[in-house]
């Protein structure tokens, strides 16, 4: 019986030591982490495993408000952009040029690309590997079933993910991350 006691108290301490090793290494680890990371991390694994997609769990969408045109949405995003300090970098009808290359109609697909050069330079001179994030893309799709659909790359994840951003990247990053989420839902209304 002494044995058993001895053993199982060994084992308990074996197991706290072991608790308390792992919470000293993941505060280690994600010490610098800001607070609220994990649960974006969370609202994207639960997108995933949904979906199955993890292009799906990156993304901001917003579906277009019925009886509004492809034309209609796409004359709100650049009257919406003109009253924001974000710059047209270029706009890519990808969907004509599907069609254009296969030689039969499909879906309309037009991708924006608006640049802050400002906030893109702070958030170069924090870390350079935002450079692969420029410029900001949104998207206007037409589905399988005809809807309209705008997408956007989930900037909280990119933002606020990780480590703190110093506060002047990261009240630029706020900034540009509003203006976008913004942008979407006004353009999903037909906002003109």
């Amino acid at each position: 019986m002494q044995r058993l006691r001895t053993a199982l108290a060994l084992f308990g301490a074996f197991s706290l030591a072991t608790l308390l090793a792992a919470a000293v290494m993941v505060h280690l680890a994600f010490g610098t982490v800001q607070a609220d990371a994990p649960g974006h991390y969370w609202s994207a694994a639960k997108v995933l495993l949904r979906t199955g997609d993890p292009a799906e769990a990156t993304v901001w969408k917003a579906r277009v408000g019925g009886g509004l045109s492809f034309a209609q949405v796409e004359t709100a995003i650049r009257r919406l952009t003109r009253d924001m300090t974000l710059h047209e970098a270029a706009t890519l009808p990808l969907g004509d040029d599907v069609a254009a290359m296969q030689g039969t109609p499909w879906r309309k697909l037009h991708i924006y690309l608006y640049c802050s050069p400002l906030t893109a330079a702070r958030m170069i001179e924090y870390s350079d590997a935002f450079a692969a994030h420029l410029p900001c893309r949104i998207a206007l799709l037409e589905d399988a079933q005809g809807a309209l659909w705008l997408y956007a790359p989930n900037l909280d994840l990119l933002f606020e993910g990780g480590r703190r951003l110093p506060d002047g990247v990261r009240s630029a990053a706020s900034e540009l991350r509003d203006l976008v989420r913004d942008l979407m839902e006004r353009a999903a209304a037909g906002a003109l």
